[in-house]
């Protein structure tokens, strides 16, 4: 990547405008690419960002134009998993070559889907933040922002220099960011948390911090998880209950007024990720004969409540 990439960011939803924001709020060259009625109000009104840390409103430029991308060394990909594939179709012929791509999407799945769509280079970012959306250009956050990134192949030279870039791009932005040898493993642990979580918060409209004190639900939580793990081993994903259950407490105790991004699809009556998650060990499950009656009653629920729409 170019020294002063030019970056862009596709799908300008919560995480997108928090990560996004932060690199604009740095001085970095960074243009989003959203809905028209988004994109006119951020460029209109600028990026309102309600953080922990400050709060203040972000000069940022936004088109609904994919064709702006032509120029793009660095891309933010930010969509929905369930657009990922209908996406990357629409920008293959315009990204350059030598454009490189970040997911910051939930599931496991994006960079395999990805990976068959396009030739660019594209790596994985864990996502830890809580954040949502309020109307067009206000971006709440509840707390944390960092990421892990790495690449799910063997990393050449090249793939550690554009990691490297990556990292310092977001760390001179404030974000904490770190690579990591063992991106897979760190994908499904932040994939576990929203096997855990999204869906239930999603069916009760409900925070974290508020499902955790219900027994009923903490004991919905770790059978879930259980399922989750039994076909994580037959991923060649190896985690350990105890690691499991710390990383389910962390998210309750640090995300504790964050609604899910499946309970904000719902409330906004959109289609959810759910088929990318719970939908996902489901599917997986099946293929290994296991069964995962837990994750699948969540999903057929979320999927229940996704039909009235």
């Amino acid at each position: 990547m170019q020294s002063h990439p030019k970056i862009y960011v596709l799908g300008a939803g919560a995480v997108g405008c928090y990560f996004g924001g932060m690199l604009a709020r740095a001085n970095q060259d960074v243009t989003f690419i959203a809905r028209l009625e988004r994109a006119k109000a951020l460029n209109e009104y600028g990026l309102e960002m309600d953080c922990k840390a400050f709060h203040e409103t972000v000069k940022v430029k936004a088109s609904s134009d994919l064709a702006l991308l032509r120029d793009a060394d660095l891309v933010l990909l930010c969509v929905k998993s369930l657009d990922t594939e209908q996406t990357l179709s629409e920008i293959k012929s315009i990204l350059p070559n030598t454009a490189v791509l970040l997911s910051l999407q939930n599931g496991v799945a994006n960079i395999e889907i990805a990976s068959k769509t396009i030739s660019n280079r594209i790596y994985a970012a864990v996502v830890y933040v809580a954040a949502g959306m309020i109307g067009q250009r206000t971006m709440k956050h509840h707390g944390r922002g960092e990421l892990l990134i790495g690449g799910l192949g063997n990393n050449t030279a090249d793939d550690q220099e554009n990691l490297e870039g990556i990292r310092h791009l977001f760390e001179a932005a404030n974000v904490p960011c770190l690579i990591t040898s063992q991106i897979k493993r760190d994908m499904w642990l932040k994939f576990l948390v929203n096997c855990s979580f999204n869906a239930i918060s999603g069916i009760g409209q409900i925070p974290y911090g508020e499902m955790v004190k219900s027994p009923e639900i903490v004991q919905l939580i770790e059978e879930i998880t259980k399922e989750f793990l039994a076909v994580a081993a037959l991923e060649d994903v190896k985690i350990s209950m105890s690691e499991a259950l710390t990383a389910n407490d962390s998210i309750a105790t640090t995300m504790v007024t964050q609604v899910s991004s499946t309970a904000q699809d719902l409330s906004r009556g959109k289609k959810t990720e759910i088929d990318f998650l719970n939908g996902y060990i489901v599917e997986l499950g099946r293929r290994h004969g296991i069964a995962t009656p837990y994750n699948e009653s969540v999903h057929a629920l979320v999927k229940m409540l996704e039909s009235r729409y």
